[in-house]
């Protein structure tokens, strides 16, 4: 070797030196960080990825970067080529000796599976190219089609998780029956709850259409009518943004667990619907810091949602034709107080929906369990005969917050109207339903009285948006179950007012309009609560439809509002909007 060859060589030595000191700290750093150094070997990955085919790409210019495995040389570098020992010390140095830009080197082979590269010959010319801070290689390029695609940053956890996608998509072919499909998840344990879902959907398959189902015809039934349907509520209702981390797979069975701690805990059924709802809700920024200030603010004096919140997750579960899947209907046992359920029975029909009982029962009582059984019993009965999906369920504590709390789960809440909330302070600080009709997410049915055949709503409507709830209710109702309907808005005597409440009527009346409903419209002027009771007389309505408390907490304590008189003078079911 001449004395300049000499010179070159030993440069390249001490290069690779500081390659190997460089692939050291990797290592050393990776030990606090918990990153893995390590290259990845080809073998490893094809077999966990399932290979589906190779095809000849020919000669092309490939990223370095992207270069992050090895067919056999795997244990000599680290995932960016350095080397890890000091046995290729020599062949390293002559193959940076002999290059100094990487032009004329001859090409590489590699193996390519998604965004990856893996090196069959070549490993040296890639460190060296790596150490020069080459951008390509001239490579022949072998495709390795995967069940699974391979990127270039795959850790070791995603490589694990796509392995068992892997072998998830050879056990159900999902990948071939709907191609469009990604159902990558982070939970990779839980593929084995998504092929139990695919074997129950299949087994109710068999029920239905009274046949044996192949396997593949249920995987791709479920992947239309369970799967999917649940990710467009997620997608619909933004929820996956509160989980960055996660995919769209991951959130079909973080709901599914949700959906079965829901059941669990209220005692029924949860629609997927619900669940996604309440998980959303339940995750949404800010709900810590308003579980804080619940606990400090007293009932009374809470807000509750915002007006049309409900009519948006309503909206956003994409419900089908009924708008009161289901109804919760709180339960006394008090025998004037069965007329509720009566009540919720009827409409549940028309609905075609589901009913759940709740009564809550005193801690302090000592007898609630002989209270509770006949109350049962009776619910039982009276459900059983008229033929409707309905259950029944205890909860301990006070009735106000125990109705909120089940009402975040239902579409409507009933309850038997005993003890409006009165004209003064203490009156209506008397009353839970003051309480429940500020906080409640849901519309809610107060029923004084007997039961009403509900064939003809008033609905009071001053363009507010607790009205605007009230109306959206009212034209369901007027075109779904083709029942009366008259609108009224009620005006001070000076004409401004008037002017806007007949504005409002317009309004109205183009929105039902638009719904192909007709009514009867009333512009009035005089007192709200005094209108509203003579009208629904002289209309002969058994019903009304408003909206709920226009003021604040305080002020509706301290002053009372409308609904507060209506309450305490109407005798037929009053359906109260937010």
């Amino acid at each position: 070797m001449s004395s300049q060859s000499s010179y070159y060589y030993q440069s390249a030595v001490d290069d690779f030196h500081q390659a190997r000191r460089q692939a050291a700290m990797q290592q050393l750093l990776a030990r606090f960080t918990g990153e893995s150094t390590e290259l990845l070997s080809y073998d490893d990955i094809r077999k966990k990825l399932k290979v589906t085919n190779l095809r000849e790409r020919g000669l092309q210019d490939i990223p370095v970067d992207k270069i992050i495995g090895s067919v056999g040389r795997y244990n000599d570098f680290t995932r960016s080529f350095l080397p890890k020992s000091n046995t290729s010390e020599e062949r390293w140095a002559r193959v940076k000796m002999a290059v100094s830009d990487m032009t004329g080197v001859p090409p590489i082979e590699v193996y390519q599976l998604g965004d990856a590269y893996f090196v069959i010959d070549g490993n040296h010319r890639v460190s060296i190219a790596r150490q020069l801070g080459t951008p390509t290689i001239s490579a022949y390029v072998t495709e390795v089609k995967t069940r699974v695609p391979l990127m270039v940053g795959d850790n070791p956890n995603e490589i694990i998780c796509k392995s068992r996608y892997a072998e998830f998509l050879e056990r159900t072919n999902l990948d071939k029956l709907r191609p469009e499909a990604d159902l990558l998840m982070t939970f990779c344990a839980q593929y084995s709850v998504l092929l139990d879902h695919i074997d129950v959907h299949r087994y109710y398959m068999g029920l239905d259409f009274q046949r044996d189902v192949a396997y593949e015809e249920a995987v791709a039934h479920w992947y239309d009518e369970v799967y999917m349907p649940v990710v467009e509520m997620i997608r619909e209702q933004g929820i996956i943004r509160n989980f960055p981390e996660r995919t769209e797979a991951d959130m079909y069975w973080l709901l599914a667990e949700h959906r079965a701690e829901l059941g669990e805990a209220l005692g029924w059924e949860v629609d997927p619907g619900t669940a996604v709802t309440d998980l959303a809700r339940k995750n949404k920024p800010g709900t810590a810091i308003s579980r804080v200030l619940q606990s400090v603010v007293p009932d009374e004096l809470e807000t509750g949602p915002a007006p049309g919140q409900w009519r948006e997750e309503r909206i956003a579960r994409r419900a089908a034709d009924n708008l009161f899947d289901e109804t919760l209907v709180a339960i006394s046992g008090q025998p004037d107080d069965w007329r509720v359920l009566d009540q919720a029975i009827l409409l549940v029909q028309r609905e075609n929906g589901r009913l759940r009982g709740i009564y809550v029962a005193d801690p302090k009582d000592t007898e609630s369990e002989a209270i509770i059984e006949p109350i049962r019993q009776e619910f039982n009965r009276r459900t059983s005969e008229a033929g409707i999906p309905a259950n029944f369920s205890v909860e301990w504590g006070t009735v106000a917050r125990q109705v909120v709390a089940r009402a975040a789960y239902s579409d409507l809440v009933m309850l038997a109207l005993n003890r409006p909330p009165g004209l003064s302070i203490l009156g209506r600080l008397a009353s839970g339903l003051q309480t429940i009709l500020k906080r409640t997410p849901r519309p809610v049915m107060v029923v004084p009285t007997a039961v009403s055949p509900l064939q003809h709503a008033l609905l009071a409507y001053d363009g507010s948006p607790k009205a605007e709830e009230a109306l959206f209710v009212a034209t369901y109702l007027a075109s779904r179950w083709q029942i009366g309907l008259t609108v009224v808005t009620v005006s001070s005597s000076s004409n401004g007012k008037l002017e806007t409440a007949t504005r409002f009527q317009s309004r109205a009346k183009t929105y039902l309009g638009l719904a192909g409903v007709t009514a009867n419209y009333v512009v009035s002027v005089g007192l709200t609560a005094q209108t509203l009771l003579e009208t629904a007389e002289k209309e002969s309505a058994d019903f009304m439809v408003m909206g709920g408390f226009g003021l604040s907490s305080m002020k509706s304590l301290v002053l009372g509002s409308t609904l507060n008189r209506v309450l305490l003078e109407y005798k037929q079911p009053i359906l109260i909007c937010r």
